[in-house]
Protein backbone atom coordinates (compact mmCIF):
# COMPACT_ATOMS: atom_id res chain seq x y z
CA UNK A 1 0.00 0.00 0.00
CA UNK A 2 1.43 3.67 -1.00
CA UNK A 3 1.99 5.68 2.14
CA UNK A 4 0.98 8.98 1.88
CA UNK A 5 3.77 11.47 1.49
CA UNK A 6 3.80 14.58 3.99
CA UNK A 7 5.43 17.76 2.64
CA UNK A 8 6.15 21.03 4.18
CA UNK A 9 5.67 25.06 3.37
CA UNK A 10 7.80 27.71 4.54
CA UNK A 11 5.09 30.33 6.32
CA UNK A 12 7.40 32.87 5.05
CA UNK A 13 7.51 32.56 1.07
CA UNK A 14 5.45 29.57 0.45
CA UNK A 15 8.51 27.30 -0.33
CA UNK A 16 7.80 23.20 -0.25
CA UNK A 17 9.82 20.67 0.92
CA UNK A 18 9.36 16.90 1.27
CA UNK A 19 11.29 17.61 4.66
CA UNK A 20 11.75 19.94 7.10
CA UNK A 21 14.71 21.94 6.86
CA UNK A 22 15.80 24.53 9.44
CA UNK A 23 16.44 27.46 6.66
CA UNK A 24 14.45 27.82 3.87
CA UNK A 25 16.85 28.03 0.75
CA UNK A 26 13.94 30.33 -0.87
CA UNK A 27 14.02 33.55 1.38
CA UNK A 28 16.61 32.28 3.96
CA UNK A 29 13.86 32.21 7.33
CA UNK A 30 15.29 30.29 9.96
CA UNK A 31 12.73 27.66 11.69
CA UNK A 32 9.26 28.35 9.18
CA UNK A 33 8.55 24.86 7.78
CA UNK A 34 5.30 23.71 8.97
CA UNK A 35 4.27 20.00 8.50
CA UNK A 36 0.81 20.13 5.70
CA UNK A 37 -1.52 17.68 4.88
CA UNK A 38 -0.64 14.93 2.52
CA UNK A 39 -1.60 15.65 -1.26
CA UNK A 40 -4.18 14.05 -2.81
CA UNK A 41 -5.15 12.59 -6.27
CA UNK A 42 -7.82 14.63 -7.49
CA UNK A 43 -11.46 12.69 -6.83
CA UNK A 44 -10.59 10.77 -3.84
CA UNK A 45 -10.17 11.79 -0.08
CA UNK A 46 -8.53 9.88 2.46
CA UNK A 47 -9.92 7.26 4.64
CA UNK A 48 -9.11 5.07 7.48
CA UNK A 49 -6.37 3.22 7.54
CA UNK A 50 -4.43 5.39 4.68
CA UNK A 51 -7.14 4.27 2.07
CA UNK A 52 -9.15 6.38 -0.16
CA UNK A 53 -12.57 6.72 -1.03
CA UNK A 54 -14.83 8.46 -4.17
CA UNK A 55 -15.27 12.35 -3.00
CA UNK A 56 -18.80 13.76 -4.02
CA UNK A 57 -18.88 16.23 -6.97
CA UNK A 58 -19.18 19.71 -6.00
CA UNK A 59 -22.87 21.22 -7.55
CA UNK A 60 -22.12 22.67 -11.30
CA UNK A 61 -21.44 26.17 -11.83
CA UNK A 62 -23.55 28.61 -13.52
CA UNK A 63 -22.72 29.81 -16.92
CA UNK A 64 -23.26 33.38 -18.60
CA UNK A 65 -23.67 34.36 -22.15
CA UNK A 66 -22.18 37.32 -23.18
CA UNK A 67 -25.45 38.95 -24.33
CA UNK A 68 -27.15 38.60 -20.98
CA UNK A 69 -24.69 40.72 -19.23
CA UNK A 70 -26.64 43.92 -18.30
CA UNK A 71 -25.21 46.66 -20.34
CA UNK A 72 -23.94 50.17 -18.49
CA UNK A 73 -20.26 51.13 -17.00
CA UNK A 74 -19.49 51.02 -13.22
CA UNK A 75 -21.28 53.26 -10.93
CA UNK A 76 -18.84 55.91 -9.72
CA UNK A 77 -18.41 58.33 -6.75
CA UNK A 78 -16.27 60.70 -6.39
CA UNK A 79 -13.58 61.26 -4.00
CA UNK A 80 -14.46 64.96 -3.47
CA UNK A 81 -10.68 65.77 -3.97
CA UNK A 82 -9.74 66.28 -7.73
CA UNK A 83 -6.27 65.15 -7.82
CA UNK A 84 -7.35 61.84 -6.65
CA UNK A 85 -9.49 61.84 -8.91
CA UNK A 86 -7.46 61.96 -11.96
CA UNK A 87 -5.61 59.08 -10.78
CA UNK A 88 -8.53 57.00 -10.27
CA UNK A 89 -9.95 57.85 -13.81
CA UNK A 90 -13.24 59.78 -12.51
CA UNK A 91 -13.68 58.44 -9.08
CA UNK A 92 -14.07 55.44 -6.81
CA UNK A 93 -16.37 52.18 -8.09
CA UNK A 94 -18.08 49.99 -5.67
CA UNK A 95 -16.38 46.93 -4.71
CA UNK A 96 -13.33 48.19 -5.81
CA UNK A 97 -9.89 46.86 -4.34
CA UNK A 98 -7.39 49.84 -4.60
CA UNK A 99 -3.18 49.27 -2.90
CA UNK A 100 -2.33 51.90 -1.81
CA UNK A 101 1.94 51.95 -0.93
CA UNK A 102 4.35 54.55 -0.26
CA UNK A 103 7.37 55.13 2.19
CA UNK A 104 6.94 55.51 5.87
CA UNK A 105 5.86 58.91 7.00
CA UNK A 106 5.11 60.12 3.64
CA UNK A 107 1.26 60.89 3.99
CA UNK A 108 -0.50 57.78 3.09
CA UNK A 109 -2.61 57.56 6.41
CA UNK A 110 -3.01 61.09 6.68
CA UNK A 111 -4.88 60.87 2.57
CA UNK A 112 -6.79 58.08 3.82
CA UNK A 113 -8.12 60.29 6.83
CA UNK A 114 -9.30 62.98 4.64
CA UNK A 115 -11.00 60.45 1.97
CA UNK A 116 -12.73 59.21 5.20
CA UNK A 117 -13.84 62.52 6.07
CA UNK A 118 -15.39 62.66 2.52
CA UNK A 119 -16.96 59.34 2.41
CA UNK A 120 -18.57 60.46 5.63
CA UNK A 121 -19.76 64.25 4.43
CA UNK A 122 -21.57 61.91 1.78
CA UNK A 123 -23.76 59.88 3.96
CA UNK A 124 -21.39 56.74 4.03
CA UNK A 125 -20.38 54.78 6.41
CA UNK A 126 -16.43 54.39 6.30
CA UNK A 127 -14.79 51.37 8.97
CA UNK A 128 -10.70 52.03 9.30
CA UNK A 129 -9.32 49.78 10.48
CA UNK A 130 -6.31 50.41 12.77
CA UNK A 131 -3.08 47.73 12.73
CA UNK A 132 -0.28 49.46 13.64
CA UNK A 133 -1.66 52.44 15.35
CA UNK A 134 -3.50 52.47 18.43
CA UNK A 135 -7.11 54.35 18.30
CA UNK A 136 -5.70 57.14 20.77
CA UNK A 137 -2.78 58.37 17.96
CA UNK A 138 -5.54 58.46 15.38
CA UNK A 139 -7.41 60.64 17.41
CA UNK A 140 -4.76 62.68 17.73
CA UNK A 141 -4.06 62.98 13.48
CA UNK A 142 -7.81 62.97 12.90
CA UNK A 143 -8.69 65.97 15.56
CA UNK A 144 -6.44 67.87 13.72
CA UNK A 145 -7.43 66.79 10.32
CA UNK A 146 -10.67 67.75 11.08
CA UNK A 147 -12.20 63.89 10.56
CA UNK A 148 -15.64 63.70 12.27
CA UNK A 149 -16.10 61.50 15.52
CA UNK A 150 -18.56 59.40 13.47
CA UNK A 151 -15.60 56.72 11.99
CA UNK A 152 -15.67 54.13 13.60
CA UNK A 153 -12.54 52.33 14.32
CA UNK A 154 -11.92 48.50 13.96
CA UNK A 155 -8.52 47.53 16.30
CA UNK A 156 -8.59 43.90 15.03
CA UNK A 157 -5.34 42.16 13.25
CA UNK A 158 -6.46 38.23 13.49
CA UNK A 159 -8.13 38.17 9.61
CA UNK A 160 -11.46 35.38 10.59
CA UNK A 161 -12.16 37.44 13.31
CA UNK A 162 -12.34 40.97 11.19
CA UNK A 163 -14.26 39.71 8.47
CA UNK A 164 -16.64 38.06 10.88
CA UNK A 165 -17.46 42.04 12.09
CA UNK A 166 -17.63 43.33 8.97
CA UNK A 167 -19.79 40.32 7.70
CA UNK A 168 -22.35 41.24 10.29
CA UNK A 169 -22.67 44.80 9.01
CA UNK A 170 -20.76 45.39 5.75
CA UNK A 171 -19.67 49.20 5.77
CA UNK A 172 -19.92 51.18 2.46
CA UNK A 173 -15.96 52.07 2.34
CA UNK A 174 -13.05 50.08 4.24
CA UNK A 175 -9.73 51.21 5.10
CA UNK A 176 -6.96 48.54 6.19
CA UNK A 177 -3.85 50.27 7.51
CA UNK A 178 -1.92 47.81 6.87
CA UNK A 179 -2.47 44.79 5.30
CA UNK A 180 0.73 43.48 6.61
CA UNK A 181 -0.60 43.84 10.05
CA UNK A 182 -3.05 41.20 9.30
CA UNK A 183 -2.68 37.69 11.08
CA UNK A 184 -3.59 34.29 9.54
CA UNK A 185 -2.14 30.69 9.56
CA UNK A 186 1.26 32.40 8.52
CA UNK A 187 2.75 34.79 10.56
CA UNK A 188 1.70 38.59 10.49
CA UNK A 189 3.70 40.31 6.96
CA UNK A 190 5.08 36.87 5.68
CA UNK A 191 4.54 37.05 1.51
CA UNK A 192 1.86 33.87 2.32
CA UNK A 193 -0.15 36.16 5.04
CA UNK A 194 0.06 39.11 3.19
CA UNK A 195 -1.57 36.99 -0.01
CA UNK A 196 -4.32 35.18 1.64
CA UNK A 197 -4.62 38.28 3.89
CA UNK A 198 -5.34 39.94 0.32
CA UNK A 199 -7.06 37.69 -1.53
CA UNK A 200 -9.82 37.26 1.44
CA UNK A 201 -10.58 41.17 1.76
CA UNK A 202 -10.95 40.92 -2.07
CA UNK A 203 -13.54 38.35 -2.15
CA UNK A 204 -15.49 40.43 0.54
CA UNK A 205 -15.48 43.57 -0.90
CA UNK A 206 -16.59 41.91 -4.10
CA UNK A 207 -19.49 40.51 -2.39
CA UNK A 208 -20.51 42.92 -0.48
CA UNK A 209 -19.38 46.01 -3.29
CA UNK A 210 -17.69 47.68 -0.56
CA UNK A 211 -14.83 49.48 -1.86
CA UNK A 212 -11.51 49.11 -0.44
CA UNK A 213 -8.09 50.62 0.26
CA UNK A 214 -5.24 48.39 1.37
CA UNK A 215 -2.12 50.41 2.61
CA UNK A 216 1.23 48.15 1.89
CA UNK A 217 5.13 49.01 3.16
CA UNK A 218 7.59 49.95 0.32
CA UNK A 219 10.79 47.70 0.45
CA UNK A 220 14.28 49.37 0.35
CA UNK A 221 13.86 48.54 -4.02
CA UNK A 222 10.57 50.75 -3.57
CA UNK A 223 7.90 48.07 -4.59
CA UNK A 224 5.40 46.90 -2.42
CA UNK A 225 5.92 44.69 0.28
CA UNK A 226 4.74 40.96 -0.28
CA UNK A 227 4.30 38.76 -3.79
CA UNK A 228 3.83 39.92 -6.87
CA UNK A 229 0.65 38.25 -7.12
CA UNK A 230 -1.10 40.90 -4.56
CA UNK A 231 -1.35 43.35 -7.59
CA UNK A 232 -2.98 41.01 -9.78
CA UNK A 233 -5.52 40.35 -7.63
CA UNK A 234 -6.87 44.08 -6.34
CA UNK A 235 -8.06 46.40 -9.08
CA UNK A 236 -5.66 49.12 -8.60
CA UNK A 237 -2.35 49.90 -7.18
CA UNK A 238 -1.24 53.37 -6.50
CA UNK A 239 2.18 55.00 -5.36
CA UNK A 240 2.64 57.95 -3.15
CA UNK A 241 5.92 59.52 -3.56
CA UNK A 242 8.17 62.77 -2.30
CA UNK A 243 9.02 64.82 -4.65
CA UNK A 244 11.03 67.95 -3.50
CA UNK A 245 8.63 69.31 -0.64
CA UNK A 246 5.06 67.84 -2.65
CA UNK A 247 3.74 64.26 -2.26
CA UNK A 248 2.89 62.56 -5.70
CA UNK A 249 0.26 60.11 -5.90
CA UNK A 250 1.16 58.03 -8.73
CA UNK A 251 -0.97 55.14 -10.72
CA UNK A 252 1.05 51.50 -12.02
CA UNK A 253 -2.31 49.61 -12.43
CA UNK A 254 -5.93 50.38 -13.12
CA UNK A 255 -8.01 48.45 -13.98
CA UNK A 256 -11.14 50.92 -14.01
CA UNK A 257 -8.78 54.14 -15.64
CA UNK A 258 -5.47 55.24 -16.95
CA UNK A 259 -2.06 53.98 -15.69
CA UNK A 260 0.89 56.52 -14.77
CA UNK A 261 -1.85 59.56 -14.00
CA UNK A 262 -0.37 61.28 -12.18
CA UNK A 263 -1.98 63.73 -8.91
CA UNK A 264 -0.06 66.36 -7.09
CA UNK A 265 -0.32 67.40 -3.40
CA UNK A 266 1.35 69.37 -0.89
CA UNK A 267 2.08 68.54 3.10
CA UNK A 268 0.52 71.04 5.32
CA UNK A 269 -0.54 71.06 9.00
CA UNK A 270 -3.87 70.71 7.87
CA UNK A 271 -3.03 67.44 5.94
CA UNK A 272 -2.72 66.74 2.31
CA UNK A 273 -3.31 70.02 0.33
CA UNK A 274 -3.78 69.66 -3.66
CA UNK A 275 -1.85 71.62 -6.04
CA UNK A 276 -4.20 72.96 -8.74
CA UNK A 277 -1.28 74.22 -11.55
CA UNK A 278 1.97 71.61 -11.15
CA UNK A 279 3.46 73.34 -13.56
CA UNK A 280 3.39 77.13 -11.88
CA UNK A 281 4.73 75.12 -8.50
CA UNK A 282 7.50 73.54 -9.65
CA UNK A 283 9.10 76.02 -11.93
CA UNK A 284 8.54 78.30 -9.22
CA UNK A 285 12.54 78.24 -8.30
CA UNK A 286 13.11 77.98 -11.64
CA UNK A 287 16.87 80.13 -11.85
CA UNK A 288 16.14 83.05 -14.63
CA UNK A 289 19.25 83.23 -17.23
CA UNK A 290 20.93 80.83 -16.07
CA UNK A 291 23.40 78.41 -18.75
CA UNK A 292 21.93 74.94 -18.67
CA UNK A 293 18.42 75.67 -17.81
CA UNK A 294 15.70 74.78 -20.29
CA UNK A 295 11.79 74.45 -19.85
CA UNK A 296 10.37 70.71 -21.12
CA UNK A 297 6.81 70.35 -22.26
CA UNK A 298 6.34 66.96 -20.64
CA UNK A 299 3.58 64.20 -20.24
CA UNK A 300 3.14 62.15 -17.37
CA UNK A 301 0.28 59.90 -17.89
CA UNK A 302 -2.61 61.81 -19.77
CA UNK A 303 -1.23 64.86 -17.81
CA UNK A 304 0.95 67.62 -19.17
CA UNK A 305 3.21 69.71 -17.22
CA UNK A 306 6.01 72.18 -17.71
CA UNK A 307 9.26 71.18 -15.95
CA UNK A 308 12.43 72.13 -16.04
CA UNK A 309 15.37 70.71 -16.99
CA UNK A 310 18.80 71.48 -15.99
CA UNK A 311 22.20 70.88 -17.10
CA UNK A 312 25.68 71.55 -15.86
CA UNK A 313 29.04 70.70 -17.59
CA UNK A 314 32.50 70.40 -15.53
CA UNK A 315 36.52 69.30 -16.68
CA UNK A 316 37.15 66.08 -15.67
CA UNK A 317 40.55 64.72 -14.51
CA UNK A 318 39.97 61.25 -15.34
CA UNK A 319 40.25 59.47 -18.90
CA UNK A 320 36.57 58.30 -18.14
CA UNK A 321 34.24 61.63 -17.64
CA UNK A 322 31.11 60.74 -15.61
CA UNK A 323 27.47 60.78 -17.09
CA UNK A 324 24.95 61.37 -14.25
CA UNK A 325 21.06 61.83 -14.66
CA UNK A 326 18.47 62.18 -11.74
CA UNK A 327 15.03 62.01 -13.00
CA UNK A 328 15.15 60.85 -16.69
CA UNK A 329 15.96 57.72 -18.19
CA UNK A 330 19.43 57.35 -18.50
CA UNK A 331 19.96 55.84 -21.65
CA UNK A 332 18.37 58.23 -23.78
CA UNK A 333 20.47 60.60 -22.14
CA UNK A 334 23.49 58.64 -23.09
CA UNK A 335 21.84 58.93 -26.74
CA UNK A 336 21.32 62.75 -26.90
CA UNK A 337 25.07 63.20 -25.75
CA UNK A 338 26.22 60.98 -28.58
CA UNK A 339 23.79 62.91 -31.38
CA UNK A 340 25.13 66.17 -29.82
CA UNK A 341 28.89 64.92 -29.65
CA UNK A 342 28.80 63.19 -33.38
CA UNK A 343 26.32 65.68 -34.84
CA UNK A 344 26.66 68.77 -33.81
CA UNK A 345 30.61 68.36 -33.00
CA UNK A 346 30.04 69.79 -29.85
CA UNK A 347 33.26 68.46 -27.30
CA UNK A 348 32.38 66.23 -24.18
CA UNK A 349 34.85 63.89 -24.18
CA UNK A 350 37.07 65.61 -20.95
CA UNK A 351 33.75 66.81 -19.59
CA UNK A 352 31.71 65.34 -16.91
CA UNK A 353 28.02 65.49 -17.50
CA UNK A 354 25.07 66.08 -15.04
CA UNK A 355 21.48 66.19 -16.33
CA UNK A 356 19.01 66.84 -13.41
CA UNK A 357 14.41 67.22 -14.13
CA UNK A 358 14.00 69.80 -11.19
CA UNK A 359 11.84 69.19 -8.48
CA UNK A 360 12.08 65.64 -7.91
CA UNK A 361 10.07 63.84 -9.87
CA UNK A 362 10.85 61.01 -12.43
CA UNK A 363 9.29 61.14 -16.30
CA UNK A 364 10.21 58.67 -18.41
CA UNK A 365 9.10 60.44 -21.63
CA UNK A 366 10.90 61.08 -24.68
CA UNK A 367 9.60 64.32 -25.43
CA UNK A 368 12.74 65.63 -23.06
CA UNK A 369 15.07 64.96 -25.89
CA UNK A 370 15.25 68.38 -27.19
CA UNK A 371 14.96 69.71 -23.33
CA UNK A 372 18.13 67.66 -22.70
CA UNK A 373 20.07 68.62 -26.02
CA UNK A 374 19.52 71.99 -25.40
CA UNK A 375 20.53 72.68 -21.75
CA UNK A 376 23.67 70.28 -22.00
CA UNK A 377 24.97 72.85 -24.69
CA UNK A 378 23.83 75.68 -23.25
CA UNK A 379 25.94 74.51 -20.25
CA UNK A 380 29.30 73.64 -22.36
CA UNK A 381 29.17 76.73 -24.45
CA UNK A 382 27.53 79.46 -21.41
CA UNK A 383 25.21 80.90 -22.87
CA UNK A 384 20.97 80.66 -21.55
CA UNK A 385 18.35 80.16 -23.49
CA UNK A 386 15.71 83.21 -23.56
CA UNK A 387 13.29 83.04 -20.36
CA UNK A 388 10.21 82.67 -22.83
CA UNK A 389 10.93 79.38 -24.92
CA UNK A 390 9.68 75.96 -23.76
CA UNK A 391 10.59 72.94 -25.96
CA UNK A 392 9.24 69.22 -26.83
CA UNK A 393 10.61 66.70 -28.62
CA UNK A 394 12.20 63.54 -29.95
CA UNK A 395 15.64 63.14 -30.88
CA UNK A 396 16.68 60.48 -33.38
CA UNK A 397 20.00 59.38 -34.01
CA UNK A 398 20.46 61.26 -37.15
CA UNK A 399 19.93 64.29 -35.13
CA UNK A 400 16.70 64.93 -36.55
CA UNK A 401 13.38 66.03 -34.45
CA UNK A 402 10.34 63.86 -34.65
CA UNK A 403 6.89 63.87 -33.23
CA UNK A 404 5.70 62.77 -29.51
CA UNK A 405 2.06 61.80 -28.30
CA UNK A 406 -0.26 64.32 -27.29
CA UNK A 407 1.62 67.13 -28.72
CA UNK A 408 -1.56 69.42 -28.49
CA UNK A 409 -2.18 69.08 -24.76
CA UNK A 410 1.61 69.98 -24.17
CA UNK A 411 1.41 72.53 -26.50
CA UNK A 412 -1.62 73.98 -24.57
CA UNK A 413 0.15 73.48 -21.09
CA UNK A 414 2.86 75.81 -22.54
CA UNK A 415 0.49 78.64 -23.12
CA UNK A 416 -1.07 78.31 -19.84
CA UNK A 417 2.32 78.58 -18.41
CA UNK A 418 2.94 81.79 -20.20
CA UNK A 419 5.76 81.34 -22.58
CA UNK A 420 5.47 82.75 -26.18
CA UNK A 421 7.74 80.38 -27.93
CA UNK A 422 7.35 76.67 -28.26
CA UNK A 423 9.77 74.97 -30.28
CA UNK A 424 8.67 71.78 -31.10
CA UNK A 425 8.58 69.42 -34.53
CA UNK A 426 7.62 70.04 -37.59
CA UNK A 427 8.01 73.87 -36.51
CA UNK A 428 11.91 72.51 -36.60
CA UNK A 429 13.00 69.90 -37.70
CA UNK A 430 16.60 68.69 -36.30
CA UNK A 431 18.13 69.55 -33.39
CA UNK A 432 21.36 71.52 -34.78
CA UNK A 433 18.38 74.11 -36.23
CA UNK A 434 16.94 74.70 -32.67
CA UNK A 435 20.42 75.09 -31.09
CA UNK A 436 21.49 77.87 -33.88
CA UNK A 437 18.23 79.32 -33.37
CA UNK A 438 18.18 80.05 -29.53
CA UNK A 439 22.10 79.16 -28.64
Amino acid sequence: MAKASVQYRCIGCGYKSVKELGRCPNCGAWDSFKEEAPALKPGSVAGRGGLSRARPLPNPAALTRLGDVPEGGEARFSSQMGELDRVLGGGFVPGEVLLLGGEPGVGKSTLLLQVAQKMLEMGKRVVYLAGEESPGQIRLRAQRLGVSGELELLRETELEAMLATLEASPPDFLVVDSIQTLETTAAPGSLVAVRDATAALTRFAKHHQVTTVLVGHVTKEGIVAGPKVIEHVVDATLYLETAGHFRVLRSSKNRFGPVGELGVFSMVHEGMEEVANPSAAFLAERPVGAPGSVVALCLSGERALALEVQALAARTPFPAPRRVSQGLDSRRVDVVLAVLERRLNLPLGNLDIYVNLAGGLRVFDPGLDLAVGLAVYSAVVGRPLPEEVAVVGEVGLAGELRSVEGLERRLREGQRAGFQHLVHPPQFKSLEAAVSKFL
